[in-house]
């Protein structure tokens, strides 16, 4: 091959690597000095004070978000003569945080740490910080689950369709059936959402090797009824809702789709035990409207329910209209006698701090007063991750016992 044309070819390539540097201002690693200080970012002291480290001459403002604050709040990191900015913070409370940084108003990753997450079309840098409170979503040397990116048909949807599906340690070790929990994640999300924001597998893992849970399958379906898959495995335009007619395309036709084809699929293909008293149903969010219909719509089918931070009951902005439970399950209340039976756990939960909360604790007061057994929790924290991981981590230590 010509010399020339090689040469070029590297030139160019350089040319549109400094472009988009340029462009978006990806900062590079500062020159390494004798005695240069360290560039670790995040690193973590001894006192959980956290220091964040980026290196950028061009930038003029750079601040790290990160969900240890209120939504929105950010906090400025400061440049020193090297073009090095910094910023300590905390102490911070162990837990599994998610963070990014803004470089002069465009979002970035932390490029020194490879430990990062989607969260549907974001991503953000991820900080553990050590401790009781985050002690579950670690990676342990204990015997570990399996974890299946698996491809189904769904007549019901006209599609081939993803969802992943956990297996536990001892599912591999012997030829036992299983009970099984189909987990949905929130709105924006998809099938990868629970297995890396939520550290599904990690809390299951720890879980179960405590004796905490009992060893289950995981099913962790894409509750989007229009999307064959996560964006990073599909195109946009293959995940257009125009390729499904309505009603498919909402969630009730996903809804249908979970006990038409998941629910099938599974039993016939894992070792499960495949009765109403061996399934359970939850989900965040979106996926905890899911539940709610789903569930309580299938009492034959699932005995256990969790909701998670459902915006169903209210306290979203723009609103769903009044919840109004009868209407939504016919019976729920004025045969509330049937559904204790049927059911082994009806299970919900919300942040605190969310808006969904007191909307949340009047349904709950509503199913109360009517005598549908109910367990509500609420744990710290706003409509995020930290609530769902200990939402999943209460529910699991509930399951099939």
């Amino acid at each position: 091959m010509n010399n020339n044309f090689i040469n070029n070819s590297f030139k160019l390539a350089n040319i549109f690597l400094l472009s988009i540097v340029s462009v978006v201002n990806i900062p590079a690693q500062p020159p390494q000095q004798p005695g240069f200080s360290t560039t670790a970012s995040p690193e973590i002291s001894p006192d959980n004070k956290v220091t964040f480290r980026l290196y950028s001459k061009e930038a003029e403002v750079i601040t790290v978000s990160g969900d240890w604050s209120a939504p929105g709040a950010s906090e400025q990191l400061v440049k020193n003569d090297t073009g090095l900015w910094k910023v300590t913070l905390g102490p911070l409370k162990p837990e599994y945080y998610n963070y990014y940084f803004s470089v002069d108003g465009i979002r970035t990753i932390d490029p020194s740490n490879p430990l990062t997450v989607r969260d549907g079309a974001r991503y953000a840098s991820v900080l553990v910080v050590p401790g009781r409170e985050s002690e579950l979503y670690t990676v342990k040397n204990i015997p570990h689950g399996n974890l299946t990116k698996e491809w189904y048909n769904s007549p019901t949807l006209k599609m081939d369709r993803r969802m992943y599906v956990y297996t536990p340690a001892v599912y591999n070790k012997n030829q036992d059936k299983y009970p099984v929990l189909y987990l949905h994640h929130g709105g924006g999300g998809d099938e990868d959402a629970w297995a890396t924001m939520g550290r599904a597998v990690q809390i299951a893992d720890n879980l179960i090797v405590q004796g905490i849970a009992k060893p289950m399958i995981i099913v962790m379906p894409n509750g989007n009824a229009n999307e064959v898959a996560a964006i990073t495995e599909v195109q946009r335009a293959t995940r257009s809702q125009n390729a499904i007619p309505p009603p498919l395309a909402t969630g009730g036709g996903y809804e249908a789709s979970i006990v038409n084809d998941i629910i099938p699929y599974i039993e016939a293909n894992y070792r499960v035990l495949a009765s109403q008293e061996y399934r359970a149903i939850a989900g965040l969010s979106m996926g905890g409207g899911q539940t709610f219909n789903i569930g309580l719509r299938n009492t034959d089918k699932f005995a256990w329910i969790g909701i998670f931070s459902s915006g169903m009951f209210g306290g979203v902005q723009g609103g769903y209209g009044a919840f109004d439970p009868e209407k939504q399950i016919p019976g729920l209340l004025t045969k509330s006698g049937a559904f204790n039976q049927s059911l082994k756990l009806f299970y919900i939960t919300c942040g605190e701090q969310d808006p969904r909360y007191e909307y949340t604790q009047k349904a709950v007061n509503t199913f109360k007063e009517n005598k549908l057994d109910v367990i509500f929790k609420g744990f710290p924290g706003s409509h995020e991750w930290k609530v769902w991981r200990l939402s999943l981590t209460d529910f699991l230590s509930r399951l099939f016992k």
